[in-house]
């Protein structure tokens, strides 16, 4: 099959209509391109910019083949999919980016680390389990992590025990148990490869979560690493994202412990949050990135042009309701502030309702303008006046 871009215009089918999926549908119109968008959410962000909406779950069989048969070309902005199906329409010709089996691979944690381990890709040390069982645990030895096979993100279905008494806090679901890592630093590489294996790889970021969630809080860019760490980790994640035989934008998160090992958490076949500041930071911003390396356009540069923080706008704690966004006037005085506001009508606690991009040519000075907007954007609701 030909990889060359049709003389017609491309429909692109995604599968999800989040954030991700709207800045990927606001990419597509700049190259032309259109797109349908499956989710169940009525107006989902991406389905307010795109050319049609399915209204389903990711998971309807009948849905995805509809989405299948109005488009050129399925990608997706979310791993929870049912996979079969894919599997069963790249078989019958139509073009899935990444592959169901790159996805079938990623979908399923213990899966990955299991190819991770055939691949010689430095990983954290792990153990399946058949049975969630104190005695199970304590043979692996604490401290450990305990992740959900599937259907864990943000923080969800991630369990850390330092010891025995934090078996109470256990997951029961199917799991595996991994060596815990006394991280000195999380960084992120995002790849781009396409189907003749090129790939297009952006410098390593930094990224700081916010305690007790694991979200993604401030983002800097580049990461504070030795060149010779970063160069280490961009190879790692290349060789990843080559193993995989991926097609599409890889998000390959990674922890350095304090022997400065770089090993690798996990990957996302998509777009991804440690790539919102290519927006406005690099040549080519992650989501077009995405776009040309499934359609056969050429990789685009992936050079920097500013250093920049990035900082998740969250829902405010404790508040639930229609959004209502405060401080906004006050951060977009402060020179360099990029705002994304997703077009997500409901807020409730730590939900991603947008981010803010800050360009600065110090780095440090981003990086206190990003603690600055933090202090003054609030995403919340109405007092009960309305105000």
């Amino acid at each position: 099959m030909s990889e060359s871009l049709p003389q017609r215009i491309q429909r692109i089918g995604l599968i999800g209509g989040g954030q991700l999926g709207r800045m990927t549908v606001q990419a597509a119109a700049r190259l032309g391109l259109d797109c349908v968008v499956l989710d169940p959410t009525p107006g989902s962000p991406a389905g307010q910019l795109a050319a049609r909406q399915i209204e389903a779950d990711c998971h309807n069989v009948d849905k995805i083949r509809e989405l299948a048969s109005q488009c050129d070309i399925i990608t997706y902005e979310l791993e929870d999919i049912h996979v079969d199906v894919l599997d069963e329409l790249e078989q019958q010709g139509h073009r899935i980016a990444p592959s169901a089996q790159v996805l079938r691979t990623i979908q399923d944690k213990l899966r990955q680390k299991r190819f991770f381990q055939t691949h010689g890709i430095p990983s954290a040390e792990f153990m399946p389990i058949d049975a969630v069982a104190l005695s199970s645990f304590a043979a692996f030895g604490f401290p450990l992590v305990q992740k959900t096979c599937r259907g864990g993100y943000d923080g969800r279905g991630v369990c850390i025990m330092h010891s025995p008494d934090d078996f109470a806090h256990h997951l029961s679901a199917p799991s595996f148990v991994e060596r815990f890592i006394p991280a000195s630093q999380e960084i992120a590489v995002l790849v781009a490869r396409n189907q003749r294996g090129e790939c297009a790889t952006y410098p390593p970021v930094e990224m700081g979560f916010k305690p007790g969630h694991n979200i993604l809080d401030i983002l800097l860019a580049p990461a504070n690493i030795s060149d010779q760490l970063a160069e280490s980790a961009v190879q790692i994640a290349e060789k990843t994202v080559d193993a995989l035989q991926g097609v599409g934008l890889f998000g390959v998160e990674m922890f350095i412990d304090p022997d400065n090992r770089i090993l690798v958490n996990e990957v996302a076949p998509r777009t991804h949050n440690s790539g919102h500041h290519t927006i406005e930071a690099n040549i080519t911003d992650q989501f077009e990135q995405h776009l040309r390396a499934i359609i056969g356009l050429p990789l685009g540069s992936t050079k920097t042009l500013s250093p920049a923080a990035m900082l998740n706008l969250l829902g405010a704690p404790d508040q639930s309701g229609r959004a209502v966004v405060r401080g906004l006037a006050e951060a977009l005085a402060i020179p360099g502030v990029c705002l994304h506001l997703y077009g997500k009508k409901e807020t409730y606690p730590q939900r991603k309702m947008g981010h803010v991009t800050i360009l600065d040519e110090n780095l440090a000075d981003a990086a206190h303008k990003a603690h600055q907007v933090r202090d003054l954007i609030e995403i919340g609701v109405a007092d009960p006046e309305g105000q």
